[in-house]
């Protein structure tokens, strides 16, 4: 770390600056989890962060260092989200002017949010790195500063005071779980715990439709990805950051990656059983635990990064976290097209105990016979051996069923 132009120092003086600026978020232990992998399991809840994330700490820190000159020219931010929310709460306690880009299909919530935390926001674009280049271009044009998300060494100096507190609040943790975009709460907790605790493991989780820092790791340099999509728009960054890279491929123990269905199982059991509002991309590093569990050795501090979700992104989310854990059930069933038909479908499943959520009657595919329907079937069940009766049931009772 010496040859960085962060050091340890630099951190702990980051946490005194952030002192009642930033709130110092608890750490929540699960029994659900740590009976999954056999040891104990925290959660270091910045979902509870001013802003609903991490963001805060690093922007912070960043703005504060800027000169009077700087200062007085404003700042410039381009997110669809968190960053957006912790420049806009950053820059306005400061005294600072700002500017957020924000892409044209930014949930509403978080637009909104942002402007009360006091920055002027610019829709402009339908992708994030299309407000990315919106924002550099003010930034060019007017003099303002620009305030990237992870690419500067007071973002990660900032982001580094959450490995601090995880030092301070569970001591005798073993594995820290940190989920990853471009790097730069990953490469901060790894800056602040290795040289206290080189015996910790802090390791990265992306989502596998997004994962940049995997072939990146192996490459040895940031490779940019050509495709990425993934439910976790908090990390859906196709190339790490440079000075983030830099520290991750030096400090961390590697880069785990997780499944949508995962994202999704994750965000349920978040609401279920720890009573918490995370967004996909904070509950990543739960979603590692749930497929994963024999990986990681205990205690676990799991970060849950961020709390800021669209509610109808919930509501998708929860949807498909349901379906991944067994519990609706998609079917298509073909019968002959006569009177009576779908009543007996439905006192099977009646009696196999399936709440019907939606029927729908399919009759136009070449596929079918002449006195054909097929039967699209949404049902809510209790859990996948629930699923596998109800199917039972309905081919007992010869239906012909695509599930």
């Amino acid at each position: 770390m010496d040859s960085w132009p962060i050091t340890l120092d630099d951190v702990r003086g980051a946490q005194k600056m952030l002192a009642g600026v930033a709130r110092v978020t608890p750490m929540e232990s699960s029994r659900y989890l740590a009976g999954l992998i056999g040891a104990p399991v925290h959660l270091k809840c910045e979902n509870l962060q001013r802003t609903g994330s991490f963001k805060l700490r690093g922007a912070y820190v960043r703005i504060a260092g800027l000169s009077p000159v700087e200062r007085a020219a404003g700042v410039v931010a381009a997110s669809a989200g968190n960053h957006a929310q912790g420049v806009a709460l950053a820059a306005s306690l400061l005294g600072v002017r700002s500017t957020v880009f924000m892409p044209l299909a930014a949930p509403l919530p978080k637009v909104a949010a942002t402007r009360d935390y006091g920055a002027e926001v610019r829709l402009h674009g339908s992708t994030v790195d299309e407000a990315l280049r919106a924002a550099q271009q003010y930034a060019d044009a007017t003099g303002a500063v620009f305030i990237h998300p992870f690419d500067h060494w007071d973002i990660v100096t900032g982001q580094a005071t959450v490995g601090l507190e995880i030092l301070e609040q569970c001591p005798e943790v073993r594995t820290i779980l940190v989920g990853v975009g471009g790097g730069g709460l990953l490469a901060g907790i790894a800056a602040a715990v290795k040289p206290l605790r080189p015996d910790v493991q802090v390791i990265g989780v992306q989502a596998a439709n997004a994962a940049a820092y995997p072939p990146s790791l192996a490459a040895g340099r940031p490779v940019s990805l050509e495709r990425f999509a993934t439910m976790a728009d908090g990390i859906m960054v196709g190339r790490p950051g440079d000075i983030p890279f830099e520290v991750v491929n030096t400090l961390a123990d590697g880069v785990r990656t997780v499944s949508e269905e995962g994202l999704s199982r994750a965000l349920l059991l978040g609401l279920e059983r720890l009573k918490l509002v995370v967004e996909p991309a904070g509950v990543s590093p739960v979603a590692a635990l749930l497929e994963h569990p024999e990986s990681f050795q205990g205690p676990v501090v799991a970060v849950l990064s961020g709390g800021n979700i669209d509610p109808q992104l919930m509501q998708r989310v929860l949807r498909h976290g349901l379906v991944a854990a067994g519990r609706y059930l998609s079917i298509r069933v073909r019968l002959t097209d006569k009177p009576g038909a779908l009543a007996d479908l439905l006192a099977v499943l009646t009696r196999a105990d399936a709440n019907v959520l939606d029927v729908a009657h399919v009759r136009i595919d070449p596929r079918l016979g002449l006195t054909e329907v097929e039967v699209d079937l949404h049902l809510e069940t209790k859990g996948p051996e629930h699923c596998a009766v109800v199917l039972g049931d309905l081919r007992d009772a010869d239906y012909v069923v695509t599930q």
